[in-house]
């Protein structure tokens, strides 16, 4: 059954709003963030944020010592911790490393991904942007949970995109296995994962002080097209021939500080302490939306459906235990 839940709020805010004008005024002071992929593009961006409203960031990262190059300008208190979300065991050392040190998560930050890579395996013959974005993000999640619990109104934000518009969950056929790997279907897959995913930990917890939220960040240039060459993004219009950003994407993406608004407005708005599970966009609850809905906003029906978010955590809670 699809959401009912799924209406804007009025947040005062819009499309243009930077991480600064959310931030201002709130003190996270004695809190604790954890931001995946917190070393780059609107991960930077966040932890910056974060770090100097008073929050203690975590970034996790695979590239160690590109992170702690990329953060050494950050005001605050930002530690650079290894994990690879695309190891089960890294996840559950890098949980047992910050247990060690934090007793309380107040913010997690699932930010790191991947976007239309080639095929590739992981795990157990899992696709990798579904391994990544979502299986990773899911065992994180859990393993972090006790410490969420902890900590008296902690939020978990998960990036989603627009992009999950591409395909809803392909529940026969997750991993390509039967059908021939497609990128970009597989990449919607997994953002519809990452919206259903918020949906579900927010039932299962908000209870308990947790309130989960999905987020679609914008357009925004980032390290994300890494592996898009330039006559493809051409091809989507993002590009000229010249190389530069057609009028069309110039008008239509952010600044990654700009990306980085709507994550935070989750993070700690107090506009949001009656709602969680939602998918919001532009700083303010998203607008669900069918067929006719704008090609570049709202989310689809597919995405913040509660049956499917239960059907998603039983199928990952059944790969895990298969692997």
């Amino acid at each position: 059954m699809a959401a009912n839940d799924q209406h804007p709020i009025g947040s005062g805010f819009d499309a243009r709003t930077t991480a600064a004008e959310v931030m201002a005024g709130v003190s996270l002071d004695g809190k604790t963030a954890v931001v995946t992929g917190g070393y780059s593009g609107i991960g930077l961006e966040t932890t910056r944020a974060l770090a100097s409203a008073g929050a203690a960031v975590i970034v996790p990262a695979r590239r160690v010592e590109t992170a702690r190059a990329a953060v050494a300008g950050v005001p605050g208190r930002v530690t650079v911790m290894p994990l690879d979300l695309a190891d089960l065991v890294s996840i559950e050392n890098f949980s047992a490393d910050v247990a060690g040190d934090h007793d309380k998560i107040h913010l997690l930050i699932n930010n790191a991904g991947v976007m239309a890579c080639p095929e590739s395996r992981i795990g157990a013959n899992w696709e990798a942007q579904f391994a990544i974005n979502h299986i990773g993000h899911f065992v994180l999640t859990n393993e972090l949970t006790p410490y969420l619990k902890n900590a008296d109104g902690a939020r978990v934000v998960c990036l989603s995109s627009l992009g999950h518009r591409l395909s809803p969950i392909r529940w026969d056929d997750p991993h390509f296995v039967n059908e021939p790997y497609d990128k970009w279907i597989a990449y919607g897959q997994s953002k519809t994962a990452n919206a259903l995913f918020a949906r579900e930990l927010n039932r299962r917890l908000s209870g308990e002080g947790v309130r989960a939220f999905s987020v679609h960040p914008g357009g925004i240039v980032t390290p994300l097209q890494r592996y898009l060459d330039m006559e493809e993004m051409v091809a989507l219009g993002w590009y000229d021939e010249g190389g530069e950003l057609s009028e069309r994407a110039r008008n239509m993406f952010k600044s990654p500080e700009q990306g980085a608004a709507t994550t935070l407005w989750c993070a700690v708005s107090p506009m949001l302490e009656a709602h969680g599970g939602q998918y919001c966009e532009d700083c303010d609850i998203a607008r669900e939306g069918g067929e006719d809905a704008p090609r570049h906003a709202q989310v689809r029906p597919w995405a913040c459906d509660d049956e499917a978010a239960r059907r998603l955590w039983a199928l990952t809670d059944d790969m895990l235990a298969a692997a």
